[in-house]
């Protein structure tokens, strides 16, 4: 989608989303025909008159300046990552400054030696979450995924294409909603990746339940957080994980799962890394 269209739809779901007294707009005397705020509360609350706001609503060329996508931004409510994205649809110049991905992403030949050598599930994520590179632990941990070849080893078409995923993920709608969140993120970031604009055709096009969250617009950069899978060999594990970018590579970010100690997870865990080292000796 051009960019031009992707400002439009993200500003209208954002508009519908706040509601007006939550940015101390009194309620209107007649029944609103639209959910969220109008454009003329908007523009009011940024400071810009209303044909100007409807001006970068619909996407017209217009040279918007910093200060008022700042201004729409905190009449909008907007979170820091959608404040980023709102900056990289409005200024798509900012956003094909960034350097390209090539086809294939390789991770750094040292990276891949601190894989092999940690003691915990980790592995290296790409820009269009094709999963690059993961630790002994992580194979084991994420199975069906990591006994795949490489060039198939996409998170988001295996959360969204594959069956098995709903049952590896006990919360897999809150798995989903994040994967679409973070695709899209990237998809402003970078409008001329061809890959991962296909990969988004694709998803829409096989995936009634990504179209319906494509369609919300929301954006995140992960960055922790928690998630719970349920191995078909040791039972459910809950991990929190640090994303941690990793330097001089394009988007390429280093997710490390850890437990709570002397949790049944942890145990779970160590389980988990006894069993596949049996498994690799025999």
């Amino acid at each position: 989608m051009a960019p031009r269209i992707e400002l439009r739809e993200f500003l209208r779901s954002r508009r519908a989303r706040v509601q007006p007294e939550e940015v101390g707009v009194p309620p209107a005397a007649n029944a609103r025909r639209v959910p969220g705020l109008r454009r003329e509360e908007v523009a009011q609350l940024a400071g810009v008159s209303v044909d100007y706001y409807t001006r970068l609503e619909q996407g017209r060329d217009i040279n918007v300046s910093e200060d008022v996508l700042r201004a729409v931004a905190k009449a909008l409510l907007l979170t820091d990552d959608e404040r980023s994205h709102l900056f990289d649809l409005a200024q798509p110049t900012r956003a094909r400054r960034r350097p390209s991905a090539p086809p294939v992403e390789r991770v750094r030949s040292g990276v891949l030696r601190l894989l092999d050598s940690v003691q915990a599930p980790a592995f290296v994520c790409g820009r269009r979450t094709d999963i690059l590179a993961l630790s002994p632990l992580a194979r084991a941990l994420f199975t069906e995924l990591g006994e795949r070849p490489p060039e198939d080893r996409n998170h988001a078409r295996w959360v969204f294409l594959d069956p098995l995923a709903r049952q590896r993920y006990p919360r897999w709608e809150e798995v989903a909603r994040d994967a679409v969140a973070a695709l899209r993120m990237q998809a402003g970031r970078y409008p001329d990746d061809a890959l991962l604009a296909g990969l988004v055709g694709e998803l829409t096009v096989r995936s009634p339940e990504f179209a319906e969250l494509w369609a919300d617009h929301d954006v995140l950069v992960q960055t922790h957080g928690v998630k719970v899978y349920d191995h078909p060999v040791v039972g459910e594990v809950t991990v929190t994980y640090e994303a941690l970018p990793i330097p001089d590579a394009v988007d390429q970010t280093l997710f490390v799962y850890s437990t709570e100690p002397g949790s049944p997870s942890a145990r779970a865990l160590d389980l988990l890394a006894s069993w596949s080292l049996e498994a690799a000796d025999r």
